[in-house]
C-alpha cells in the first residue's frame, strides 16, 4: 500500500493542563500536565501509523524545538520530511476541566518565500498516481489563503488525491480545486454557505466534494458520498480530552478511502476512531481492541 502524506503549515506543542472546575477570573491549580508533538497533520499521522499504515510527513516545523516532533516520528516509524524553519514551533494550551477543553491557540511561525518554496519541492517529489495526501490545519501567518488551492493543484497534477481538513477562507478557496475528501464541522459548513444549514446533506452535496463528512460533536457525523448519505452516531464514552478528535476522524476517513471501504463502513470506522480520541490525551491508538469494541456500537441511520 502506497505511502501516505499528511502536510502541516502550522504544528503545534500541545501543552495539556488538567484543570478540575477550571473557572475564568480565579486561582486554578493544575493536577496534571503534559506536552505532546501535534498539529493536525501530525495527529493524523499519529492515528494512521498506529493503523498499520505507512506515513510520510511535511510541513514547516521550528528548528530551535524540533525534538519532541523527532521523537514521535521516530517512534512511530513515520517519516520525516518536514522542512525545518527559523525559530521555534508554537506552544497551543489545552485546558481540560473534566468536561470541556479551552485551547489557547498561538498564531505559529512565519515562513520564507524560500521556505515555502522548499516544501513545495518536496510535495511534488512526493506527489504520484494514486497517492493520499492530508492537508489539515491552519496557515500560518503571512502565508497566502490560497496556498491549499495551489497545493492541491499540484498533487492533481501528478495523479494524487487529497483529503482537505481546515477552515475560513483557505477552506473556501481549496473547495475550487475539488478535493476527493473534506471535513468541515457544522459551524465551518454554516460558514461556507452563509448560515445554519436547513439540510446538512444537501449542503454537504453542494460543496461539490466527492466523500464529505459534516461532523456535530456528541451528535455524531453526516457523510455523504455519490447518492448515499448517513449519519452516524458514536457511543457514549467518558471524555478526556477533544484535542484531536476531528483529526482521528480525518484519519478513519482516510483509512476507509485507501482500503476502498463503502460509505456505511468508512462512517463507522471515522466515527468509532473520533470517540476513541476523546477517551485519551494525546494521538493515535494505545487500545486496538478497544477501537473495535467502538466501531460496533456506532449507530448509523440512512439518510
Amino acid at each position: 500500500m502506497t505511502a501516505v502524506v499528511t502536510v502541516t503549515l502550522n504544528p503545534a506543542i500541545d501543552q495539556t493542563l488538567s484543570i478540575p472546575g477550571f473557572a475564568v477570573g480565579q486561582v486554578n491549580r493544575v493536577v496534571e500536565s503534559r506536552s505532546d508533538a501535534g498539529g493536525k497533520g501530525v495527529n493524523v499521522a499519529s492515528f494512521l501509523a498506529d493503523l498499520g499504515v505507512d506515513v510520510i510527513t511535511t510541513g514547516l516545523l521550528g528548528s530551535d524545538n524540533a525534538a519532541p516532533f523527532e521523537s514521535l516520528f521516530l517512534r512511530k516509524q513515520i517519516e520525516d520530511r518536514f522542512v525545518r524553519i527559523a525559530g521555534s514551533t508554537r506552544v497551543g494550551i489545552k485546558i481540560v476541566d473534566g468536561h470541556q477543553t479551552t485551547d489557547i491557540n498561538f498564531p505559529g511561525l512565519s515562513p520564507t518565500a524560500d521556505d515555502l518554496a522548499e516544501l513545495n519541492d518536496r510535495i511534488l517529489a512526493l506527489a504520484e498516481p494514486g497517492r493520499w495526501f492530508v492537508l489539515s490545519g491552519s496557515v500560518p501567518p503571512g502565508v497566502p489563503s490560497g496556498i491549499y488551492a495551489s497545493m492541491i493543484d499540484s498533487i492533481h497534477g501528478k495523479g494524487g488525491c487529497v483529503a482537505l481538513d481546515t477552515s475560513g477562507p483557505a477552506l473556501r478557496e481549496a473547495l475550487a480545486s475539488r478535493p476527493e475528501v473534506v471535513k468541515p464541522n457544522v459551524g465551518e459548513l454554516s460558514e461556507l454557505i452563509g448560515g445554519e444549514p436547513s439540510d446538512v446533506v444537501a449542503a454537504a452535496r453542494a460543496l461539490g466534494v466527492g466523500r464529505v463528512a459534516v461532523s456535530m460533536g456528541e451528535a455524531g457525523a453526516v457523510f455523504v458520498d455519490g447518492d448515499s448519505a448517513l449519519r452516524a452516531r458514536p457511543p457514549k464514552v467518558p471524555v478526556r480530552s477533544t484535542v484531536g478528535a476531528g483529526d482521528a476522524m480525518v484519519a478513519g476517513l482516510v483509512y476507509g478511502m485507501i482500503r476502498e471501504l463503502a460509505l456505511e463502513e468508512a462512517a463507522r470506522f471515522a466515527t468509532a476512531s473520533g470517540a476513541y480520541a476523546v477517551t485519551r490525551v494525546g494521538s493515535g491508538i494505545e487500545d486496538p481492541d478497544e477501537h473495535r469494541t467502538l466501531m460496533s456500537r456506532v449507530e448509523i441511520e440512512r439518510l
